[in-house]
């Protein structure tokens, strides 16, 4: 009876802890903008993303690497301030404020105590209003750039996988680095940079996650205070892009003792789908678990031929693949390509067995707690819920999906999806 009152009590206490992530919608100029809101009050701590939709790399046009290049300059501070006094501002409050972009989105990340996060408001606020474009400092990210590019001519991993990238996208928005080239990097002018902002940091295409030790009405009101900052500008949705099945191979030499061999090809199932639990499962079985995958154990442990092999299904909203990687010697460079194509064809043909089927359900079901530890982790996963046109709660949903699937259905599911057969090949190699 004692140990039942102790339960009962923890959980009354945990839920004025935490409560489930929501969303609601703010008018900005007559713009419904999302915000995702969720409290913790387990540590006095607030976080917040603010992301710009349909504004990462796939945005980029011809000029490569402008949306990570604009990322870079709002990360050197105001003008007013500029990126030394700016960042000695954030440090001395412990205030982590990140700009960073993927192909898709645009986001501003947002960290600090409680007590301090007005303030971090107001220097975020700072920011979207007065960014440091200058022209010394559009140089620095410039020279930083190119210097990043350069690092990345030895990158073999990065090279491989760039040009299985433009194999699978070529002609497309996605086709490119998001980083840029020395030539795409060296065209850019400053007026590109404040162009880009100009119309991919409005409000129409914005979000806002926050949550932890603050409540609705007070994380609203920051939402509002940030957005009101920004100018309306214009929505814009993003188009999807099917990889192609070409089935092609490019090969590039290197002077290198390992081969380096990046592998895709097309899914066709698009993010919010309902058999999308399905792809994850069986992605799990084939290569994306490590040690005890298909992939692995046939390639590594069965064959020698590698020290890993991975593969995994790649779900977005501009695109659906499959894509994978391992490394090998030289000489074993044929015998591995040929056996990544002889492991896959199989698993088409006779799928899972049942003993792969339950570990998979036993592992993606017993590591869910390390999924959703902190608040920005569970922000971050009700952000990618809602972004992806999925109600909040669905992760929770898909676990019961996960357990109550039957080897049967699961099998008829891979063997619908033969187009993964479809293989291209990068290969950076002796």
């Amino acid at each position: 009876m004692k140990l039942f009152k102790t339960l009962i009590m923890t959980i009354f206490l945990t839920q004025g802890l935490l409560m489930s992530a929501v969303v609601k919608k703010i008018d900005i100029n007559g713009v419904d903008i999302p915000v995702i809101f969720e409290k913790d009050s387990s540590l006095p701590i607030v976080s917040m993303e603010l992301v710009f939709r349909n504004s990462g790399s796939i945005e980029d046009g011809k000029k490569f690497g402008l949306a990570r290049f604009s990322a870079k300059m709002f990360n050197e501070g105001t003008k007013k301030l500029g990126s030394t006094k700016f960042a000695t501002i954030l440090d001395d409050n412990a205030i982590n404020l990140n700009i960073n972009n993927g192909n898709e989105t645009f986001v501003f990340e947002l960290n600090s105590l409680k007590e301090k996060f007005p303030l971090a408001i107001k220097e975020l606020k700072a920011l979207l209003i007065d960014p440091n474009l200058t022209q010394s400092s559009f140089d620095k990210v410039k020279t930083m750039t190119l210097g990043e590019i350069s690092s990345k001519e030895n990158d073999f991993d990065y090279i491989a996988a760039l040009n299985l990238k433009k194999m699978l996208f070529e002609k497309t928005p996605l086709g490119h680095s998001s980083i840029g080239d020395k030539n795409s990097i060296n065209a850019l002018k400053i007026e590109d940079i404040k162009n880009f902002i100009s119309k991919h940091i409005v409000s129409s295409r914005a979000m806002v996650v926050i949550g932890g030790d603050i409540d609705e009405k007070e994380a609203i009101k920051y939402a509002k205070d940030i957005l009101s900052s920004l100018k309306t500008g214009e929505y814009k949705k993003v188009n999807f892009y099917e990889p192609n099945d070409k089935q092609t191979v490019k090969t590039i030499t290197k002077d290198t003792k390992q081969a380096y061999i990046y592998f895709g090809s097309p899914f066709y199932l698009k993010v919010n789908d309902k058999d999308a639990y399905k792809a994850k499962v069986a992605a799990f079985i084939l290569g994306s678990s490590g040690f005890g995958s298909r992939l692995m154990e046939e390639i590594r442990v069965k064959r020698g031929l590698a020290y890993s092999a991975y593969a995994r299904v790649n779900l977005n909203k501009s695109y659906s693949d499959f894509s994978g990687y391992l490394q090998t010697k030289t000489d074993n460079k044929d015998s591995a390509i040929k056996a990544v194509k002889e492991i896959i064809d199989n698993f088409i043909k006779k799928g899972a067995i049942e003993e792969e089927l339950k570990a998979a359900k036993k592992f993606l079901s017993g590591s869910e707690p390390l999924r959703v530890e902190t608040i920005s982790q569970r922000l971050n996963r009700a952000f990618f819920e809602y972004y992806r046109g999925l109600k909040l709660g669905y992760s929770k949903e898909e676990l019961k999906l996960i357990e109550n699937l039957k080897l049967k259905d699961l099998n008829d599911f891979i063997k619908k999806h033969s187009e993964i057969l479809k293989l291209s090949f990068s290969i950076v190699t002796k």
